[in-house]
């Protein structure tokens, strides 16, 4: 008589074969920005980076951009009620460079998530043809700009999105952030933006760089001003609603520390790990079950007395580590080794969804940037 553990193997099998065909094609029509010809002049671009309590990081990542060779650039610093230096080093900025203009939000409109409300804000002032929304502490290349425009300007596109270099310091870390990046394709198939007849569409906070006339036509971030996740789902319904978009790897000139620490990375994950599940306890149980069968208890039962058992375990760890090896190879500089501890990793993301679903219900929502959403208004928003 089979067993539902040996059903779920051979379920799990097959997901991973499927998975991999996709990946494998996916991937192959994956672009790298560093391969493409940059343009020193062009249209004028407008930088948009909404900063809160940044001031460990905004001055270093402003200079990097400011270095860049594609000079025909604004950058529009927002700057979100932060109580520390954040909003003093952007008005020395704005004074020592003409391009650069600062933004002051004291207070938060009703049914607004802050980075939100930042960015629509500097939208509000942008002039720019294209808009390019980044985070606070992002490293760039020198020619990272002019590349990036070159290439989507060349590909005719509405909205390109690049994955930076995400780099860690400790060893767990550096396992967690990997094994974050292969959930996230495993579950989103990011390469899947780049496929014209597919509605699956992409975002990274990093770097989303929107042709104006195209963010303005699809709405703005007014119709995700509630979305913890706003990179990503001004991504997805971009491309779902048919605006030409693609993702590029962008590993050797674009560069962020995603998390300084494990703590961080469970701390900074606390506001849209839930928004991730859609605010559902069912998503929640989904998730933790299906990433513990098929991520945890093979590397458990592959040493079972039943063969049949052990076997169907090997199956499904040479599957998740073939495709893992795949994507990290391809979207990451990290080491495919890191798979050896790759069940032990799958726990710690377990507990790291727990942990925030937990916290969410809790407090009766979510703590972001410093202010408190109340999980009833996120829901509502949806």
């Amino acid at each position: 008589m089979i067993d539902i553990l040996t059903v779920l193997y051979i379920i799990g099998i097959l997901v991973w074969i499927i998975f991999l065909i996709d990946a494998l094609n996916g991937l192959r029509h994956l672009d790298s920005l560093e391969k493409e010809e940059p343009m020193d002049n062009g249209p004028l671009l407008s930088v948009i980076v909404a900063a809160r309590n940044e001031e460990r990081h905004l001055e270093a990542s402003i200079i990097s951009q400011l270095a860049q060779t594609y000079q025909n650039v604004e950058w529009i610093l927002v700057n979100d009620r932060s109580i520390d230096r954040t909003g003093e080093i952007i008005n020395n900025l704005a004074k020592k460079d003409s391009r650069i203009k600062g933004l002051h939000i004291h207070e938060l409109p009703e049914g607004w998530l802050g980075k939100n409300h930042a960015l629509y804000k500097g939208y509000l002032s942008a002039a720019g043809k294209w808009l390019l929304f980044t985070d606070a502490d992002i490293q760039y290349e020198k020619e990272a700009f002019s590349k990036a425009l070159h290439y989507a300007e060349r590909m005719q596109l509405d909205h390109l999105t690049a994955a930076p270099n995400l780099w860690a310091k400790s060893f767990w870390l550096k396992t967690f952030v990997a094994f974050f990046l292969f959930g996230f394709s495993y579950f989103k198939r990011p390469w899947q933006a780049n496929n014209p007849k597919s509605k699956t569409g992409t975002g990274i906070g990093a770097f989303n760089l929107v042709l104006k006339r195209a963010y303005k036509a699809f709405g703005t971030h007014e119709k995700i001003k509630m979305r913890p996740d706003d990179d990503l789902q001004l991504g997805m319904r971009l491309k779902k609603e048919g605006y030409r978009q693609r993702i590029v790897t962008a590993l050797r000139i674009i560069e962020v520390e995603w998390y300084g620490s494990l703590k961080e990375a469970f701390i900074g994950l606390e506001k849209n790990t839930f928004a991730g599940l859609n605010y559902r306890i069912s998503m929640v149980l989904f998730a933790v079950f299906g990433v513990f069968v098929t991520h945890v208890l093979p590397f458990i039962t592959i040493f079972s007395a039943n063969k049949v058992i052990a076997l169907l375990s090997l199956g499904n760890i040479l599957g998740s580590g073939f495709l893992y090896v795949l994507i990290t190879k391809r979207m990451t500089v990290f080491s495919p080794l890191l798979f050896l501890v790759f069940p032990i990793t799958a726990m710690l993301f377990i507990f790291s969804i727990i942990r925030a679903s937990y916290l969410t219900f809790k407090r009766g929502g979510i703590v972001w940037r410093g202010t408190t959403y109340q999980l009833r208004e996120l829901r509502e928003k949806e």
